[in-house]
């Protein structure tokens, strides 16, 4: 923690790439918040803003973040229209639908409870990379502009139930479904979403407690999905749902408790929309399964493979005229039908639609499905300070030999299969993947590419 101006304390290692985030008690004191209301205020109203949302989950500091953003927000010139305790895509919403000129949520997603944390759109977008880290900058200034902004609340979960609910077309077939909302704040409203269906929802840790009492919410870490599972054998669902804290990430198991991760769940959506809007556009990220890209240009569609980060995959969906987008971890993005941000109670309600117009239930639909042997996303520890440049020495390297893709790391393409070198955004680490038409094959380009970046660790020192 550091201290800037004499008077404001600040850790800034809070400045992200796609959000503010830290733990609450330790690098988010009230007055750092304040400031930073004034911070995002004043940038939001440089570049023209008159009026943004305030959202904020169900953590056990978020009512004093929020009462902290509130205060620095009314010393500038913008009106705040109060939300209140709302899953994330429904900031999103609430920007869309009262036409508003930004947003700010407080949440802390999937972190532990002891995290929190800030996401801010200006207009339909949401800021990112220099953007972020331009927050930080102002605050060190005190480049601040002065106001006295309004201040109303209005509730967005009523209109947002009313706009989902007229956008989901369900076809003639039935089943049942339990849905998991983490204890987070989007457990109420997707529950509701899904009732409203008329199908049989049996809910699971859908009341909002911020400190997660029931597991972690993330539903890309196997071990949380355990009690979904167990329920959906328990009850005989069909579906599995599972949302992380804020519902921007969507898990989802089998009837046999299989999890379909990410670019498994992109190819089934992918398929309904191509049906529907053929030669579409789907982009993805660095780490899917080339599964995904195969089946996408088997169907018709033109794949885009981007970086890591719901950010920069909104930002380039929005380049390239995407109906469809998706990350491993669950972000989905329907700009089909709907505004093309992440939104898991609405990617979830898709599914749920999809599946009522198949004949055949999903377990037989997971069967068909490309089967490649995977590593799930590993992370190997390596200092901020070299973790870039190991990266970019890996991307060196690995270019004389072979063919690569570049655009987040490199992604090295072999016979049988392929290895994932990049640098994290918010860890001190690399993150590694494999994927191979075998485990042999698997096992050997991991040994590879594993070997090779030894080599370059050593010579860094």
């Amino acid at each position: 923690m550091s201290t800037l101006m004499g008077t404001v304390p600040m850790n800034p290692t809070v400045f992200r790439e796609y959000d503010i985030r830290g733990m609450a008690d330790r690098d988010l004191p009230d007055m750092f918040v304040r400031e930073l209301g004034r911070s995002i205020g004043s940038h939001l109203a440089e570049n023209g803003a008159r009026r943004i949302t305030l959202g904020r989950d169900c953590r056990l500091h978020s009512p004093r973040l929020h009462a902290a953003m509130r205060l620095g927000l009314s010393l500038t010139p913008l009106d705040v229209v109060d939300i209140g305790i709302v899953p994330t895509p429904l900031m999103y919403f609430s920007v869309f639908h009262l036409d508003a000129d930004g947003g700010i949520m407080i949440t802390g997603s999937h972190n532990p409870p002891e995290d929190n944390g800030f996401k801010v759109m200006r207009g339909k977008s949401t800021i990112f990379g220099d953007e972020i880290r331009g927050l930080g900058d102002r605050i060190q200034r005190g480049n601040f502009i002065s106001g006295s902004g309004g201040y109303s609340p209005t509730d967005v979960i009523e209109p947002y139930l009313d706009h989902v609910g007229k956008n989901i077309k369900l076809g003639p077939r039935k089943f049942k479904i339990v849905v998991d909302g983490g204890n987070g704040s989007g457990g109420p409203t997707g529950l509701r979403a899904l009732q409203a269906l008329g199908l049989e929802v049996e809910p699971l840790y859908c009341e909002m407690d911020g400190r997660f009492p029931n597991h972690h919410p993330d539903p890309t870490v196997p071990a949380n999905l355990k009690d979904l599972q167990a329920a959906v054998a328990r009850t005989g669902a069909e579906l599995g749902i599972a949302y992380d804290g804020d519902a921007d990430r969507l898990g989802a198991v089998d009837a046999q408790g299989r999890i379909l991760w990410g670019d498994q769940l992109l190819i089934l959506f992918s398929r309904a929309i191509l049906q529907e809007v053929p030669g579409a556009t789907i982009v993805s990220e660095v780490k899917c399964s080339q599964a995904l890209y195969d089946d996408v240009a088997a169907h018709g569609g033109r794949a885009i493979m981007w970086k890591v980060g719901h950010s920069l995959i909104k930002t380039k969906m929005k380049e390239e005229g995407a109906l469809l987008a998706g990350e491993m971890s669950g972000h989905l993005f329907f700009a089909h039908r709907y505004f093309g941000y992440d939104d898991a109670i609405y990617a979830s309600l898709r599914l749920v639609e999809l599946l009522t117009h198949s004949e055949r239930p999903l377990t037989a639909l997971v069967d068909e499905l490309p089967k490649f042997h995977t590593t799930p996303e590993m992370r190997v520890d390596c200092p901020d300070a070299i973790k870039f440049e190991v990266v970019r020495q890996a991307v060196a390297r690995f270019r004389k030999k072979h063919e690569i893709v570049d655009v987040d790391g490199v992604r090295l393409l072999l016979e049988g299969g392929w290895g994932l070198v990049r640098a994290s955004n918010t860890q001190p680490a690399l993150v590694l993947r494999f994927e191979a038409k075998t485990a042999e094959r698997l096992a050997e380009i991991r040994s590879y590419v594993e070997a090779e970046l030894a080599n370059i660790r050593a010579s860094l020192g």
